[in-house]
């Protein structure tokens, strides 16, 4: 399988650009795909943000497996402080990050109160690898239409200060990759979500390895998402593959049958899926400290 790399300039510019309106901010707001909730961290972030009050967003909860979301939150919660799990389409859900949004900045009004400061706007940035549904995110809670959205990296080009109303001001940034993976599973994944464009990896190996995901993990809802027997479950990857592509009716055409199957895991037609499993990376976590509300 080939290395997949990805760090463009103005992704460079982008993070520039972050440290120099920090100052500015009040509450970071980290955006995570919940399909892949420790995959779809830039682990740049925390360097980044140092100090300040910090959110972490799991988006599109729709799309993953809600036990696995459930499982995440708890670990994300004692590992690295607050978080919540949204479908920025859903109004309840954007009522409740809002109200997430407000007690995180509890203690910030109270020292505002506290030195006598009038009502101030909390200063909200939003940050996010490419491609985790920020535009329809910002666009959702701010009630207007003012992110372009798209279903794929790079849509988000420059930061913009957004009022939301009297209580929140918002700063949208692009969204930013770090400048080598370490891990190439996390640079799968987000190949398989869209955060990475289709250029720099080919299909066909993003696929056989989310086929091993959705064989171990999901084996009843996998094969009854593409009509498989059990006999079907012990064959190769590749073979399992080729299997696939046939009855897509495309004969031997893997790769298109490959393109075809990520894009509609991609929009959630075959199920709903959780692609990061707490076991893969507890190993790699645990030696970190616990978070301290």
């Amino acid at each position: 399988m080939a290395i997949i790399q990805w760090y463009p300039g103005h992704m460079e510019k982008a993070k520039r650009e972050v440290q120099s309106q920090l100052s500015a901010v009040d509450i970071v707001i980290e955006l995570r795909d919940a399909r892949v909730p420790q995959s779809s961290e830039n682990p740049m972030i925390n360097k980044l943000i140092n100090q300040k009050k910090h959110l972490i967003v799991l988006n599109k909860a729709d799309l993953a497996d809600p036990k696995a979301t459930e499982q995440w939150l708890k670990y994300l919660k004692y590992h690295q402080g607050a978080a919540i799990a949204i479908d920025s389409k859903n109004n309840r859900d954007m009522k409740r990050l809002r109200e997430a949004i407000k007690a995180l900045a509890r203690p910030i009004v109270e020292k505002w109160q506290q030195k006598g400061v009038k009502q101030k706007t909390i200063r909200l940035m939003v940050l996010g690898i490419p491609n985790v549904g920020k535009s329809t995110f910002i666009n959702q809670l701010t009630r207007k239409k003012i992110a372009s959205v798209g279903n794929r990296p790079g849509v988000t080009k420059g930061q913009q200060w957004i009022r939301i109303d009297e209580d929140f001001e918002l700063l949208d940034t692009p969204g930013i990759l770090w400048p080598k993976f370490e891990d190439q599973r996390v640079a799968e994944r987000l190949a398989l979500i869209g955060s990475i464009k289709d250029d720099h990896y080919y299909s066909d190996d993003i696929l056989l390895v989310t086929l091993d995901i959705l064989k171990t993990h999901y084996p009843e809802a996998f094969m009854a998402a593409f009509k498989l027997k059990e006999a079907d479950m012990e064959l190769s990857l590749p073979d399992l593959l080729l299997l696939l592509t046939k009855k897509m009716g495309l004969k031997d055409d893997y790769e298109q049958a490959s393109d075809q199957l990520i894009q509609s895991l991609q929009k959630g037609k075959l199920g709903r899926f959780t692609f990061d499993w707490i076991s893969d990376f507890e190993e790699e976590t645990d030696g970190g400290s616990e978070h301290d509300e």
